[in-house]
Formats: C-alpha cells, structure tokens, sequence
C-alpha cells in the first residue's frame, strides 16, 4: 500500500504532541502492578501501547480504556500476577515485551511470549543475561529471539549489573524485576539513559536512588520487596513523536508550527539540542508538568540549517530520532555526520542501512557507517522522487513522508500500516498543518 507525500509550501499550526510511549508503557505496567486503582488521561493508544495493556490484563489486572486517551488500571497489588492463558503476543513493541521480560521473571508463574516478524528477529539476551543473573528462567534458544517462554520464581536474588550497551530497556527490565527480588538491585550505567522508569517508580511510591560515582558513572539501586501505590497522572507529550512536527515546521518553506505539551527532559532532548546547533533556533515556553515531568510548548519556523558532527554525548537521548536527523540534514548545507550509534542496528529494522538507503533513493548522498552515517546535505534542495523501503519502521516511514513535504519531488513509502504502533494521528496531524499525503 503505497502512500505518497507531495512537496507544499507552507506547514503551519498548533498541534498536542500525543502521549509519550515510554511513559505510557509503564504507566500500565505499574499501575498493573500497584495496590489500588490508577487513573491515567492522555495515554498514547498506539497499537504497542494497547499491547502492553492487554498483557498486563492477562496477568491479572483490570485495565479499562474509558476513551480519550483515559484509562483505569486496577492493579494485582499483594496478590501478585496470575498465570496467564494465552500467549502474549507483543506485536512490534520491543519495549512492552522486556519490560514485561522484568517483571513476570519474579513471579512462580510461566509466560509464552511472541511478537511479528519484525519483534522476533530482535537481540532479547541483552534482557535475559541479567535475568538468568538474577535466578530467572527461559526457554530462550541461544541467540535470544522470542518466541519463548519465561519462567518465573518467588526466589528472585538482587544483582550489581553494568549493562554493556545503553538501553533504558535493559535498565527498566533489571529494575521492574528488581522489585520482587530478594535484597537491593543495582544498575550501573557508564552513558545515561532515559530515565523514566526511575521518575514513574517514584511517583508510584517506591523508593528509587540515583547517583552519579566520581567515574561519572549512573549507579541507579531499587530495594526488592516494595509494593507500588495507585497513582493518577497525566502521561507528558511525547518528544519523539514531536520530533516529525518539529522538522516538518523548520523545513517548511512558510514553515509555522507549535507542538503543545512536550516533555522537556534531559534524557530526551537531544535532537532538539542538534537542531539547534545545526541552526533551527527552536522556541520554548513553560507548559507546566505532567507525571514528574516538565512541559513546553515548541515553536518551529523555516530555517536554514548547517551540517553538523552530532556530539556523541547527545546520542543516548536521540536514539530514536535518528531517521528524522537525516532528514533535516539532507536539506542541510554540508556534511553531517552521526557516530556512537551502533544501537540503530538492532532497533524495528537496520536503522543505520534503512535510514541511508532513505536518504539515496531521493538522490541524496549518504554513507553507511558501522556506527553511524554520514549524510552530504543538499542546501534545501533535496530531489525527491524516490519510493522508500519502511522495514516495517514507523519512524523510516514518518521521516519519509516529512521529507515529501519539502523536496523538489513527491516521495513514497512502501507501506504506512506500523505508523498506528507509535503514532495513530501522524496523518490527521500532518493534514491539520497543510501537508499533502495521500494513498498512491
């Protein structure tokens, strides 16, 4: 089903950034979890999200969707997770189905997990390395891949875990399963990764320390046997997904575009923080907060960009806003180049391939790197014209679809379908803001 998206001249709007899908995740996990009922309002309900929420049913809780992105979860609380009767079937959602990997491993319960074709042929020992350190059990074959089932345990010990990639995933995993293991669990990070797990476990009352060693070293410890308290919240904008409407307004050539209720973290910010240097000059106003996070409003105008080298230090919390960088730097004067993002490999598809093979089908000059890209930006003046091979990547996809709104020619994807799992209103947005998309 092929979706093209036609060059206009001006996006302009106000647009609420949807839910944020992390926050989103682990609001129904631990609302799952807890003692009590939580009620959550501006939940993401893209297809990942509503997968988490059916697993976590199936474990026990009672989660209800009461419509506009409200919700009511009653958790297992004392009682504790129940032995499910089906498969969880995770869809595309990498981040449900570990997270989940954490928290079923501490429960004398065994749980058949699968995913699509995309999510079974993603690194999953990562999770279970530290989970097997813990005395968690799976049917895992060698190289990790689900399906398989976990097979949990009442006799869950704490470990000391320095993880050897950068995964908010890993940590979260470690951390949730934490929680019903025997003694106090620590994570050690050398690269700071998101940290919502963290802020969202505080809000459900456990106790969370985090502190920063001399080696600059994140040493993140959560004592086992906390029992997690209901929690109303509301679930802060996304970043990632206010990325595209962000990049849409600074390509624009009458580009005008707010984003409504984004989070401001730290762990997050990073492709607004390239976009700057590279010369979007983006506004931000306070915009209150939400579930422990600060909010801002985004203000994206036409710019004109410069190619840049993207501080290493800024990767972590850009991971998955690297196609959309792309985009922004095709239509950059100058080169850019990305390094330290060797996690791209292993994210819905080979971003690091799928995001070059973008970039060159719409006659952009891009090179491949083992940890990275570089990308010979075209002064405003990409050709276009090229259809793109998705992966089954929502993000390959929406960065696609905004560089159509702003090359000499129409650009077309392959496919459009995986967009629902992160962000069900892209299309209605774009339409809002004066953007060309149409089926064909």
């Amino acid at each position: 089903m092929v979706w093209t998206s036609r060059p206009v001249k001006t996006l302009k709007g106000a647009i609420r950034a949807p839910g944020d899908k992390s926050c989103s995740h682990r609001a129904l996990i631990m609302g799952g979890l807890a003692e009590g009922t939580s009620q959550f309002s501006g939940l993401l309900e893209g297809e990942d999200v509503l997968r988490t929420g059916w697993a976590m049913e199936a474990l026990g809780a009672d989660v209800k969707q009461l419509g506009g992105g409200k919700w009511q979860v009653t958790g297992v609380g004392r009682k504790g997770l129940s032995q499910p009767d089906k498969v969880l079937d995770f869809g595309n959602s990498g981040t449900g189905s570990r997270l989940i990997m954490g928290v079923v491993c501490g429960y004398p319960i065994t749980v058949e997990m699968t995913g699509d074709a995309s999510l079974r042929s993603r690194p999953m020992n990562r999770i279970l390395t530290p989970l097997r350190l813990m005395r968690g059990l799976d049917t895992a074959g060698p190289d990790g891949r689900l399906p398989f089932s976990m097979v949990g345990t009442d006799d869950l010990r704490a470990i000391t875990y320095s993880p050897p990639q950068a995964s908010a995933q890993v940590k979260s995993a470690i951390m949730l399963a934490g929680l019903a293991a025997s003694g106090t669990t620590v994570v050690e990070e050398a690269k700071p990764t998101r940290d919502h797990t963290e802020r969202m476990l505080r809000g459900f009352g456990a106790k969370v320390d985090v502190a920063r060693l001399d080696s600059g070293v994140m040493r993140i410890s959560v004592e086992g046997g906390q029992t997690l308290s209901a929690l109303d919240a509301a679930i802060p904008g996304d970043p990632s997904s206010a990325a595209f409407l962000v990049a849409a307004g600074i390509l624009s050539p009458e580009g005008d575009v707010i984003v409504e209720g984004v989070m401001s973290n730290p762990t997050r910010s990073g492709f607004f923080d390239v976009a700057n240097l590279m010369g979007a000059h983006l506004g931000a106003e306070e915009a209150g907060d939400a579930a422990g996070e600060r909010l801002i409003n985004l203000h994206a105008g036409a710019a004109a960009l410069k190619g840049k080298a993207v501080p290493e230090r800024l990767v972590p919390s850009m991971i998955d806003e690297f196609p959309i960088l792309a985009v922004l730097a095709a239509f950059a004067e100058g080169e850019t180049i990305v390094t330290g993002a060797e996690e791209l490999r292993v994210k819905e598809s080979d971003r690091i391939g799928a995001t070059v093979a973008m970039l060159r089908a719409n006659g952009v000059e891009a090179e491949e790197r083992p940890d990275g890209f570089a990308v010979q930006g075209c002064a405003g003046k990409v050709p276009g014209g090229g259809l793109v091979q998705t992966h089954h990547d929502h993000r390959i996809a929406m960065s696609a679809l905004i560089m159509g709104t702003a090359a000499q020619n129409p650009v077309s994807v392959d496919d459009i379908s995986m967009i629902a799992t992160s962000y069900p209103d892209f299309l209605s947005h774009m339409t809002e803001l004066g953007a060309d998309i149409s089926e064909g």
